[in-house]
C-alpha cells in the first residue's frame, strides 16, 4: 500500500468517525416532537392535535362549571362531559406517541446501514 493510500484511507475512517458521531447523539425531545409535524403525514398530526386542543379546552371549561355547581343534578351535568372531553383529548395526545417512536427506529435503521456500508467498504479496501 502506497502512503497515497494510506493518506486517503485515513482521510476516509476520519470523515467517517465525524458522520457516526454527528449520528451517535439522539435530537432534543422538543425536536422530536416537532418532527411528528413534518413529512407526508404531518397534516394528519396536525389535525390531531389541532382537535385535542379544541377538546382539552372544553372539558377545561366544562370542568370549571363543574366544580361552580351547587346541586348534584348541576355537577353531574358539567362533570361528565368534562371527563369524557379530557379523557378523548389524552387519547389523541397519546395517538400521536407511536409516531415519535416510529420516527425514532427509522433514525436507527439510517444509522445501522450506514454502520453496514462502512463495514462493507473497509472489507473492499
Amino acid at each position: 500500500m502506497s502512503d497515497n493510500e494510506r493518506a486517503i484511507d485515513a482521510a476516509i475512517a476520519a470523515e467517517e468517525d465525524a458522520l457516526l458521531r454527528s449520528f451517535s447523539e439522539e435530537p432534543p425531545y422538543m425536536e422530536q416532537l416537532l418532527e411528528i409535524f413534518s413529512g407526508k403525514t404531518g397534516w394528519v398530526s396536525l389535525v390531531m392535535m389541532v382537535a385535542q386542543l379544541v377538546l382539552f379546552g372544553f372539558g377545561t371549561w366544562a370542568a370549571i362549571h363543574f366544580f361552580a355547581a351547587a346541586d348534584p343534578l348541576t355537577a353531574l351535568k358539567w362533570g361528565l362531559p368534562a371527563a369524557m372531553l379530557l379523557i378523548m383529548s389524552l387519547m389523541l395526545k397519546l395517538a400521536l406517541w407511536p409516531v415519535i417512536h416510529v420516527n425514532r427506529l427509522i433514525g436507527q435503521i439510517h444509522k445501522l446501514e450506514l454502520t453496514a456500508l462502512q463495514a462493507r467498504e473497509r472489507n473492499l479496501l
